[in-house]
């Protein structure tokens, strides 16, 4: 009796995701070393600003109640007092929207106070745009895209998050080139 070779299951077709390689092409990595120094530059004025709206925010809404203003008649750099409106409490001062409180600012001149929050809530934008521009070339998970996202947000973050991922993008580059400058010497034949 003669028996047939056993038949191999159908193959599936390859879905899109699992033809894609997680690791970046060596062909990305010189859009990568300009994508990490874009991103480096864009976390550290982030983080700087972030510092200063900080700053701000506990000038203005602690009982401190003062804004930094420039020119004016307080003359080139002054803090002028804020005025928190009669219903205002405590309380209200640190959540939003919660009764009809209203800051009153007295100053005249450039409200620097006020310009710190606007260039640093468009910088952020900025910003995020680094931060997608090195996930995605390197091809990192969505969480860690979120995780690059916050340096933004939480103060100082921004600074320790582009110390780790210059760190390690460098690292990555560096072995990966390593291992196909090995990969591509061709095997040598012995001594004669």
């Amino acid at each position: 009796m003669v028996t047939s070779p056993p038949r191999e299951a159908p193959r599936r077709a390859a879905t899109r995701l699992d033809a894609m390689p997680r690791a970046p092409k060596l062909a990305t990595f010189p859009a990568i070393r300009n994508a990490l120094r874009f991103y480096q530059i864009c976390s550290v004025i982030t983080g700087v600003g972030l510092l200063l709206l900080l700053a701000e925010m506990i000038l203005k809404y602690t009982p401190i109640h003062t804004e930094l203003f420039a020119g004016g008649s307080g003359g080139l750099l002054w803090f002028a007092p804020v005025i928190a409106g009669a219903d205002c409490e405590w309380w209200s001062l640190f959540l939003p929207q919660t009764n009809s409180c209203e800051m009153l600012s007295t100053g005249d001149g450039f409200n620097v106070s006020l310009a710190i929050l606007v260039v640093h809530g468009w910088f952020y934008v900025v910003y995020l745009f680094s931060c997608f521009r090195v996930w995605s070339l390197m091809r990192w998970s969505f969480p860690r895209f979120i995780l690059l996202a916050l340096g933004g947000v939480v103060p100082a973050l921004s600074f320790f998050m582009e110390a780790r991922v210059a760190r390690e993008v460098r690292t990555y580059l560096a072995e990966r080139e390593a291992a196909e400058a090995a990969a591509s010497i061709p095997a040598t034949e012995g001594t004669r």
